[in-house]
């Protein structure tokens, strides 16, 4: 469907411009926080329906249902996994690994924290850890900010290396047909060297400095993780579920089954292993628990953003901006990688990255034919990528996770001021953008 077909848009209006402004003011709201963003995202596919920039039929054709399926499964299984309390076992095992030492113990929880966010979306993965990090901190009786800084970085550096670990990821690896062992091939090992190297900047800024009495660090020892195992029977069972659905995505393609297939069937797998041993009374709460956990906001968000960037691709903007992006890049697909790279970094630290990653997918699909079809641009998938999800890091407000953190934080005492975040983080980020140029210049271009 294009501009022409859309020529139902009422008055006579253009579609293009229709569409444009829907976006513009969708964004612009989400980006203001005054008003839940699933309201707006809603909202706003229904308002490109009503103005006849879609119909209903062609609005639900932009949902992309695989990663609606793919999210939820996801989110189940780590609802029910928690409640076996294995997270709160890995942080505290962290800690004792790390011989309570304050240093050591930045760098563990964020190869820890960068480890759960390849395999759990980011918000998951900090909630899970920062409570238990400032239970540490506090016994040691350290400053935690270096500690949740470190973690959300960990856990954005983390989410990039596979498809399931960040939003934008799971968005182009479904909208696109990449997979799993893609993700992990072309992403994963620049992802270690940015973990390697952002672990150096933040030891040098503030871990050499950290320091805990003798009395503290034999307190963190004498904590028993396996304290922290709630029900050892569900954790065998979501083990054995979570460890045959990473199986599965490794062999989504020879399968030939979707990400979102393997996630709902985990899901309701681990969720039948959880209720079958339970008095009736007993799984009914559990099985209300486990779908009142699911992120309902996010799953409505990203229905809805799906029909208005949709609608934005049937208007016109996104093929005119692929013309206009080729033609300031010359035509060379090395410079629109590059381009792509950066824009998407600079732009993800100042809006969310999910809307954003969610107009470019679109926008480079309408680039193939300049450069021999789809299976010739895939470099520039790995570029948006690695921008959009690297780049959140560079502000307070670049990603999910980190103001996740940020509130955490604050409703225990540690302030989180955007102006003293961003000086920090800002160039932080920009470090792991040049390591990124130059791994996409050497292996692709």
């Amino acid at each position: 469907m294009t501009a022409q077909a859309a020529s139902h848009v009422y008055f006579g209006l253009s579609p293009t411009w229709v569409s444009t402004f829907v976006l513009g003011i969708t964004y612009a709201i989400i980006m203001s926080e005054k008003i839940n963003r699933s309201i707006v995202a809603i909202v706003g596919a229904g308002v490109m329906i009503l103005t006849g920039v879609l119909d209903q039929d062609e609005a639900i054709k932009g949902i992309d249902w695989n990663t609606i399926g793919l999210l939820t499964g996801m989110m189940i299984l780590v609802s029910i996994s928690r409640r076996s309390g294995m997270f709160q076992y890995l942080a505290i095992w962290s800690a004792k690994a790390a011989k309570a030492h304050p240093a050591g113990i930045l760098l563990v929880l964020q190869i820890t924290t960068a480890v759960l966010s390849a395999f759990l979306d980011n918000v998951t993965t900090v909630l899970l850890i920062v409570p238990v990090t400032l239970a540490i901190c506090s016994t040691l009786k350290v400053p935690p900010y270096p500690y949740l800084l470190a973690e959300i970085f960990a856990s954005n550096i983390g989410g990039t290396a596979t498809l399931i670990g960040d939003p934008p990821n799971i968005l182009i690896g479904s909208q696109v047909g990449l997979s799993f062992n893609d993700f992990v091939i072309h992403l994963t090992p620049v992802i270690g060297l940015v973990a390697l190297v952002q672990a150096v900047i933040i030891h040098l800024l503030w871990g050499k400095d950290l320091k805990a009495s003798h009395d503290a660090e034999v307190r963190v020892m004498a904590m028993n993780a396996t304290d922290a195992i709630l029900d050892g029977t569900l954790l065998k069972q979501s083990l054995l579920i979570l460890t045959l659905v990473m199986i599965a995505f490794v062999l989504a393609r020879p399968l030939h089954l979707q990400p979102a297939t393997i996630a709902m069937l985990g899901a309701a797998l681990l969720m039948l292993l959880d209720n079958w041993a339970h008095h009736t009374e007993r799984a009914s709460r559990n099985i209300h628990q486990t779908f009142g956990d699911v992120e309902w906001i996010t799953i409505f968000f990203f229905i809805g953003l799906f029909v208005v960037v949709h609608g934005v691709d049937v208007g016109g903007l996104l093929s005119t901006l692929a013309n206009d992006l080729l033609a300031a890049t010359g035509g060379n697909m090395a410079h629109a990688g590059y381009a792509i790279l950066w824009s998407s970094a600079v732009l993800s630290a100042i809006v969310d990255n999910i809307p954003f990653v969610a107009t470019m997918i679109p926008l480079i699909k309408n680039m193939a034919p300049a450069f021999g079809g789809t299976e010739h641009i895939q470099p520039l998938w790995w570029c948006l990528s690695l921008g959009t999800c690297l780049g959140g890091n560079g502000t307070l407000i670049g990603a999910s996770a980190n103001l996740t953190v940020a509130g955490i934080g604050e409703r225990n005492g540690v302030p989180f001021s955007f102006v003293t975040y961003t000086l920090y983080a800002f160039p932080m980020m920009l470090v792991s953008m040049v390591i990124c140029q130059v791994y996409v210049w050497w292996r692709y271009f």
